[in-house]
């Protein structure tokens, strides 16, 4: 299923009132800020970036058709399950709540139809196919994550309330989901829904769609039901305050964490497979699925280098590397899906 392309402004969004949270301890100076200290790509980089992808050729796609998995979905969710979509799509089944993180459906993560970073695969599951939501959580407003047309056909085909961080209701006004759909929250604050729980948490990252940058929140979600707990990582680098998130809210039946589009240039927020590792044991995590690769071509490493590489550093840690819409439960007793499918498909 591809979604039809809206009009460039529209797709953009639109920047939140100035000062609007001033309340918030990441919000000085007319913008969010991590709270360590993160190097953001300079213009000597920038000018590298632009001149490496014109250069690059096809390393970063896949050399054939990715293998697809049709989601065997249960009519009831489970205490503990994932499916993975592509990239950071993920519906994730908590304590019988279905959970829907960074949904994009588009072919492309771009504000133009003719531009920017295409699909390499197509979602495995059609928009009407999912299952009756309990909340839609975005953990920032980069197109890969937030998708104006897979948000329009929610607010209109379910009754699914968006669980954002501080500035992403702005856009989410703009694209027509109703005020009472919209909850935004600071990190550390928690929304609840029956006995879900939902808690924005730290990460090490950047916003912006067009606007000056940073003009809206970035986070990590904490997704609680009864005793199960799932961390979702959405995009972020490395941060110390992941001890302190499993400190506080773990350990976590699973962890979804970034493994993809790192590089030198941006190493502060962007994880490469280590840093994931190092992130799930931080998070007192049991079994870690790995996000934000294989979808779309966002760096200059091969096609199936963070898989790789994940796997060979992943000693004495519990993978599932599902291929995508491949579900998977996360019980003692099930096995967790980690055939090498990628390496065949290599870099073209």
């Amino acid at each position: 299923m591809t979604l039809q392309r809206l009009p460039l402004v529209r797709s953009l969004g639109t920047r939140p009132p100035e000062n609007a949270f001033a309340d918030s301890p990441q919000y000085r100076d007319g913008s969010f800020h991590n709270r360590a200290p993160a190097r953001m790509v300079d213009e000597v980089s920038r000018a590298s970036i632009a001149r490496d992808f014109a250069r690059k050729g096809r390393i970063g796609k896949p050399s054939g058709a990715i293998p697809l998995a049709r989601p065997d979905l249960p009519e009831t969710a489970s205490d503990c399950a994932a499916t993975w979509l592509g990239h950071a799509t993920v519906l994730v089944e908590v304590g019988g709540h279905w959970v829907l993180a960074d949904p994009v459906w588009s072919d492309r993560v771009s504000p133009a139809s003719r531009v920017g970073p295409r699909r390499h695969h197509p979602v495995p599951l059609a928009l009407r196919e999912l299952p009756r939501l309990s909340a839609v959580l975005i953990s920032h407003d980069h197109y890969d994550h937030l998708d104006t047309s897979t948000i329009e056909w929610l607010t209109r085909h379910q009754e699914v309330v968006f669980v954002v961080p501080l500035g992403i209701g702005s856009h989410l006004r703009h694209w027509g989901v109703p005020e009472a759909r919209i909850v935004e929250l600071d990190w550390g604050r928690s929304h609840t829904i029956g006995d879900l729980v939902l808690t924005c948490t730290e990460a090490q990252h950047f916003s912006g769609r067009l606007f000056a940058p940073n003009p809206t929140l970035w986070s990590s979600w904490v997704i609680a039901a009864g005793e199960t707990r799932v961390f979702f990582g959405g995009d972020t680098g490395w941060t110390d305050a992941f001890e302190a998130i499993g400190s506080s809210y773990g350990p976590f039946d699973l962890t979804v964490l970034p493994i993809g589009a790192y590089d030198r240039r941006w190493r502060d927020v962007h994880m490469d497979p280590v840093e994931a590792l190092r992130a799930h044991r931080a998070l007192r995590g049991h079994v870690l699925l790995p996000i934000h690769w294989a979808t779309f071509d966002l760096a200059f490493h091969p096609w199936a280098a963070p898989i790789q590489w994940l796997m060979r550093e992943a000693v004495e840690v519990a993978v599932a590397a599902p291929k995508p819409g491949q579900r998977f439960v996360v019980d003692d007793d099930a096995d967790l899906p980690g055939d090498d499918w990628w390496s065949a498909l290599g870099s073209a």
